[in-house]
């Protein structure tokens, strides 16, 4: 007989991104592992990306609960005279209004622990009955935003029901909370907001070794290492990876460029390497790329004429790129996460076979996973000759690719089956 376990998340499909597709997936594989999953997420959520192919991977038996959700941000809207833009937007722009500099500050000081806040008490009020009654024997809550942990926190507290919470990046340690101007008083009810739910669940994941450590660190209790992984059913029947002719190089980086991924290292390595050589050298950035990063472009003339911005493309239209790589790029954070960052896209990348070369920390958990997958390495940015040196490993064919048998571990239905596992607890109280 299949268990229900009850989902709690703020992005699911249309919402784009890695986030999303961590518990899309679980979702689509639990089932296989007598786990019958029930989606509760926000009617009418606020994101940034869009991916409307994604929903084309939502099973048709899944339920999907959606509830609506009240955003401060359509007041913000309103007061600005402008289209609808939340205090994590605004503070990317470099000068900020008189109602911009206080929408930054009510972020930081009155919106705790995110302003998805006001979902918390309703959606605890629909749920209760539901969870009360026995009809999930578990629940799942995955932040950011944290406040769907404060959902599962006082489900948990109600009812007793057997609760996973999920923590896909940092709390209080998180470092976008470091750009807030908040006051120590609300750093520390943040502190206090995450110890209760790390000490009330009764298994608390994540997704990187170093998170795990952290958490570890703050909670006093084991914590379950659980990564992102790959999906094999997401590569193309016809899927093959580009034939290498030495002498060429395309280098593909997917997903989002924003401040704290900077691709100006690379940019510069990859100008200084090939201007002179008149090899056939091409880079695309696939997705979302800031602003600074196309102005640096533009005013190269050599960088304009062999970088390219398609622009943000469905996720299924990201093999099509693949296919086209001889390299694929990571480009990691540099900010205080940056020893736990690993993106959702690694595992993606390492299943295509194509060798990938990253920038970040070498002695980090993404560079853990490369050289043991024989995926690829990781330079720092600020070592320009090893950038460089990576390059002309690569047009000259000597990368290593991922041994498929090293990276089966992070298959989506492995990952499923370590969840089911875990879950599988709640059925021996």
């Amino acid at each position: 007989m299949k268990k229900r376990v009850l989902i709690i998340t703020y992005y699911w499909p249309p919402s784009g991104g890695s986030g999303v597709q961590r518990w899309l997936k679980f979702a689509k594989y639990l089932p296989e592992f007598d786990w019958e999953p029930v989606i509760f997420t926000p009617e009418n959520p606020d994101f940034d990306i869009q991916d409307a192919s994604l929903e084309k991977e939502i099973s048709k038996d899944l339920e999907v609960i959606k509830f609506p959700i009240w955003e401060p941000y359509s007041l913000l809207a309103k007061l600005r005279g402008k289209k609808k833009s939340h205090p994590a937007r605004i503070q990317e722009q470099k000068d900020h209004t008189f109602l911009e500099k206080i929408a930054i500050w009510a972020r930081a000081n009155l919106l705790v622990p995110d302003p998805r806040k006001f979902w918390i008490k309703p959606s605890v009020k629909f749920l209760l009955e539901a969870v009360q009654s026995g009809h999930y024997q578990a629940i799942i809550t995955t932040g950011p935003p944290h406040s769907m942990h404060l959902i599962g926190k006082q489900l948990k507290e109600k009812t007793g029901v057997f609760w996973v919470a999920d923590f896909r990046d940092p709390w209080s340690e998180w470092e976008f909370l470091d750009t807030l101007p908040m006051s120590s008083a609300v750093r520390r009810k943040h502190q206090k907001l995450e110890k209760a739910v790390l000490n009330q669940a009764d298994h608390v994941l994540t997704i990187s070794p170093s998170f795990q450590a952290d958490l570890e660190r703050i909670a006093g209790r084991k914590i379950d290492l659980l990564t992102n992984g790959f999906d094999s059913d997401d590569l193309p029947d016809d899927f093959k990876p580009k034939k290498f002719h030495t002498g060429q190089l395309h280098l593909v980086y997917t997903g989002v460029i924003d401040s704290i991924r900077d691709p100006r290292p690379i940019l510069n390595a990859f100008r200084e390497e090939f201007s002179q050589t008149g090899q056939n050298v091409k880079f695309t950035f696939v997705g979302k790329v800031s602003e600074q990063v196309r102005e640096f472009v533009k005013n190269d003339p050599w960088l304009r004429d062999h970088v390219h911005f398609p622009g943000y493309v469905s996720h299924a239209e990201v093999f099509d790129y693949y296919a086209q790589a001889d390299a694929l790029v990571l480009i990691l954070t540099t900010t205080k996460n940056a020893k736990g960052n690993i993106p959702g896209k690694l595992f993606e990348y390492l299943s295509t076979g194509i060798p990938i070369l990253a920038l970040g920390d070498p002695e980090g958990d993404t560079a853990k996973i490369l050289k043991g997958s024989k995926g690829g390495k990781v330079v720092a940015a600020e070592n320009r000759q090893g950038i460089r040196s990576s390059l002309n490993t690569l047009i000259s064919g000597q990368f290593s690719r991922s041994n498929p048998e090293e990276i089966i571990h992070f298959s989506r239905k492995n990952l499923s089956k370590q969840l089911a596992e875990i879950l599988d607890e709640s059925t021996l109280s």
